[in-house]
């Protein structure tokens, strides 16, 4: 059915490597080795997700291992300085995690992951346990959508609807993800409000017009 959006759910990794507190700082990297990834949800009971350790939580043991001077430290984040003399998952993450729903939409993955500054969220069910993470790369396979099912939705359920034959005549190209609207219409004004929803249809880059007037008489 065409206008229902893809939900995180569809595009996420459902196998995730995930480690527990008490996971190790050594089998913490060694993870991130072997599942080639930045960070990994840190789990605790049936699966919830409690926190995320990154790369970024880790490199303070290596930076601070030469026992820099107590000026450098004071230029360092308190949190940084503990995080350096951490061993475990638990004293390493991130927490609370920045979350997504399964069923949140990709614009919504995508405006967390902006306001958060982050590569991957962790994907949580209702119950909030751990179902997959979603990346950058995976909410950008949305546009790897096929020019004509493009084309399609935006005849069914946008010109059909804002300009409707007779009294229109409007055709759809779609061609690298931009959208082409070209013909006549009976009322210009709706332009701006074909654009908004054009713009809207996932897979969608750029949305173009060549529209006029109709002047025909009603």
């Amino acid at each position: 059915m065409y206008g229902t959006p893809h939900t995180v759910s569809d595009v996420m990794t459902q196998t995730v490597a995930a480690v527990g507190r008490r996971a190790p700082f050594k089998e913490i990297v060694q993870l991130m080795q072997d599942w080639q990834v930045s960070a990994l949800p840190v789990i605790e009971d049936e699966g919830r997700v409690a926190g995320v350790v990154s790369e970024a939580d880790l490199l303070p043991k290596e930076e601070l291992r030469d026992d820099p001077d107590a000026g450098y430290l004071q230029l360092r984040q308190p949190v940084d300085v503990a995080k350096a003399a951490a061993l475990t998952a638990g004293d390493l993450m991130s927490s609370p995690a920045v979350t997504v729903r399964a069923a949140a939409t990709l614009a919504e993955a995508a405006r967390i992951m902006a306001r958060e500054g982050v590569k991957r969220l962790p994907v949580v069910d209702e119950a909030g346990l751990l179902a997959g993470v979603v990346s950058r790369a995976d909410l950008l396979k949305v546009f790897l959508r096929d020019d004509e099912d493009i084309a399609e939705e935006v005849r069914h359920e946008i010109a059909s609807y804002l300009f409707p034959p007779p009294s229109s005549t409007v055709q759809v190209e779609v061609h690298d993800g931009v959208v082409t609207l070209t013909g006549r219409v009976r009322d210009t004004a709706l332009v701006p409000v074909a654009a908004r929803l054009v713009r809207a249809v996932e897979g969608v880059v750029d949305v173009g017009f060549d529209l006029a007037q109709d002047g025909r008489p009603q």
